[in-house]
């Protein structure tokens, strides 16, 4: 086991604060090493944390924190700040079931003041906060650290907009690395990038030197503050129209440099803005080359880096998503494909290559993506937004009011539906189901593997109006994929399995058909493939109430307003009266952890899926069928 002497005493941010300079940067060192260790164990982000080791020793080394406010944006670049408050001997657990978060959550620790997973949350945040603290007449700091990435979103600008004015007491630290997840994109980020760039950065600093040549006590001052500080205060910028006084650009790894700006910032009144650079991956050479591929690696070892696995893995639902954009482009010019941020993550590298003037990455921005959607589709263009289903929470007015009310044939590929695993919560596609199927003119496909996903974005690109199509993060059953844009009959699901005793009919949406076919071959159940949510095949349940004893309907999505509740609403209209048991995610939270646990822990596989209906039906229906051991 690995030794880290001063890491080893620090169990609150009070212990590093007793700390000299030079044993801050030795605490530094301990730190990076400490969380490329941990990460290349249990997995999880790790390019965005090398970068933030610096930053974090010296923001809980200035202020006072838990009672200085600091407020992580994202949460990637969080793991040295839980490191550093009590949760160095927890790191083993990142991210598992009963673990810790990967991301702040105030349940979690007095120093995580604010759950943020999705970003460009922090800069609100913490002006609320630092208002309350006004208004209570408390005397505290609050921070903000947010990566350039997250600056591409309008919240933050809003935001921005609103502490200029507010007469906050609060900082706003940038961290520009150059990167979100995927390669920044955008006027700020090319702003960014200017002010950085050489000639830029030497003709105002030697500017400033010019003038202040006639005033030696003054460019004495100067020369030393960019001598030992390392930064420059840079008049005019976008953040100082803004309100805010801006300093930077400095090097986020220089503790020599970060520690007396931050405590000369720490005792200023008013709106801060500091503009430090880091690089992601910082120390770790491998990550540093490709800061992508080390973002949210999974376990691998430190000294030989990610290893491609011997046998090829099964192929993903979004890497079937990217092939099918590929060959629907090549067919039909009208495709356009456009991403917030999520290139890799969304499977569209190749997409980029192959067709760039008909990729759109627009950063951070999901709201911005669904308006900018509808005005493509306004002109003839066949927009596919490729958008997790938890992000596309974001864009939810647009959704409504610029593409569902015009009725304009925008497809939503909704990758991460249903639970994702160690991402938790605030990433779970858990309410795609209910907060799509209520909207007027949108209809949605939930493919049970990876061949009916092909067919299912075929299927919706096909169509005149908005359709969104739902799948599961990672690999499906490994079914055979039919290479052709072969679409399924339109609102139509199928039977896959006949009851001989016409008791009990399992109605599957998604993935979950798989498990509900196993408990229906011990249960001699029917089960049904549904396929559509929206619109909802009354045909084939009709048929099937009509003929069976109950009914049982599974989803990986929310219960309340999910698809049994859609077959609910339809056995309602009818005038159909038979049991039904809705089978789906509770009206509450789900953790972190692996998914296949997390499924076994809600009932949602095949044993679960039986011991339910047993547990409701059994005794009445007589199905006396052992149960199955998953």
């Amino acid at each position: 086991m690995k030794s880290y002497p001063l890491l080893s005493t620090i169990d609150t941010p009070a212990d590093l604060r007793r700390l000299s300079r030079a044993e801050l940067k030795q605490l530094a060192g301990e730190l990076r090493d400490h969380v490329l260790t941990s990460v290349s164990q249990t997995g999880g982000h790790l390019s965005s944390n090398l970068g933030t080791v610096e930053l974090t020793v010296a923001l809980h080394g200035v202020f006072d924190t838990p009672q200085d406010r600091l407020v992580w944006d994202v949460g990637h670049q969080t793991y040295p700040h839980k490191i550093l408050t009590g949760r160095r001997d927890r790191m083993g657990s990142l991210r598992q079931l009963g673990g810790i978060s990967g991301f702040p959550r105030r349940d979690e620790s007095e120093y995580d003041t604010f759950g943020t997973a999705h970003s460009s949350t922090s800069i609100s945040a913490a002006l609320g906060m630092a208002l309350a603290a006004k208004i209570k007449g408390e005397e505290r700091r609050t921070v903000a650290i947010i990566g350039d990435g997250a600056m591409t979103a309008g919240m933050a600008f809003e935001a921005l907009n609103n502490a200029g004015v507010a007469g906050a007491n609060m900082l706003v630290v940038l961290n520009d690395n150059d990167m979100s997840i995927s390669p920044p994109v955008g006027a700020l980020n090319k702003y960014l990038a200017r002010l950085m760039s050489g000639k830029f950065y030497d003709a105002a600093r030697e500017g400033a030197k010019t003038v202040l040549k006639n005033a030696p006590p003054l460019f004495e001052l100067a020369r030393r503050f960019e001598e030992h500080a390392k930064g420059m205060v840079v008049p005019g910028t976008i953040f100082e129209e803004f309100g805010f006084t801006y300093v930077g650009p400095i090097d986020g790894h220089d503790l020599d440099a970060l520690i007396p700006t931050l405590e000369n910032l720490r005792d200023r009144k008013g709106p801060q803005f500091l503009h430090v650079v880091t690089k992601k991956g910082y120390g770790y050479k491998l990550a540093e080359a490709d800061p992508v591929a080390y973002h949210g690696p999974s376990k691998f070892n430190p000294a030989e880096g990610i290893k491609k696995p011997a046998t090829p893995p099964k192929i993903t639902f979004t890497q079937v998503f990217g092939q099918w954009l590929c060959d629907m482009a090549a067919q039909d010019e009208r495709l356009v494909g456009i991403t917030p941020a999520m290139r890799e993550g969304s499977g569209m590298v190749e997409f980029e290559q192959r067709f760039p003037k008909r990729y759109f990455d627009v950063g951070i921005a999901e709201q911005h993506a669904v308006t900018f959607a509808g005005g493509l589709a306004c002109e003839g263009m066949k927009p596919v937004v490729a958008i997790y289903s938890t992000f596309l929470q974001r864009g939810y007015d647009q959704l409504i009011h610029d593409v569902a009310i015009q009725n304009l044939p925008v497809v939503f590929a909704l990758d991460r539906a249903g639970l994702v695993g160690a991402d938790g919560a605030t990433h779970a596609g858990a309410y795609d189901i209910a907060y799509i199927r209520c909207i007027p003119n949108c209809s949605l496909i939930a493919p049970a593997d990876e061949n009916e996903c092909r067919q299912a974005l075929t299927s919706a690109f096909e169509q005149s109006h908005p359709v969104a199509v739902r799948y599961p993060r990672g690999a499906g059953i490994g079914a055979a994929i039919d290479p052709g844009l072969q679409a399924l009959p339109w609102g139509r699901g199928e039977l896959r399995r006949e009851g001989r005793s016409r008791r009990i009919a399992i109605l599957a949406f998604g993935t979950l058909l798989y498990p509900a076919l196993a408990a229906g071959e011990r249960l001699d159940a029917t089960v049904a493939n549904m396929r559509f949510v929206k619109p909802l095949d009354t045909d084939l349940l009709l048929q099937l109430a009509r003929s069976h004893e109950a009914l049982v309907t599974v989803e990986e999505g929310c219960l309340p307003g999910g698809a049994g509740s859609a077959v609910l609403e339809a056995l309602q209209a009818a005038g159909v009266s038979i049991p039904v048991l809705t089978l789906g995610l509770p009206d509450s939270f789900v953790e972190h952890g692996d998914p296949a646990k997390l499924l076994s822990m809600l009932g949602l596989d095949a044993a679960g899926i039986e011991q339910s209906i047993l547990k409701r039906f059994g005794g009445k229906l007589e199905l006396v069928r052992p149960a199955i051991n998953g």
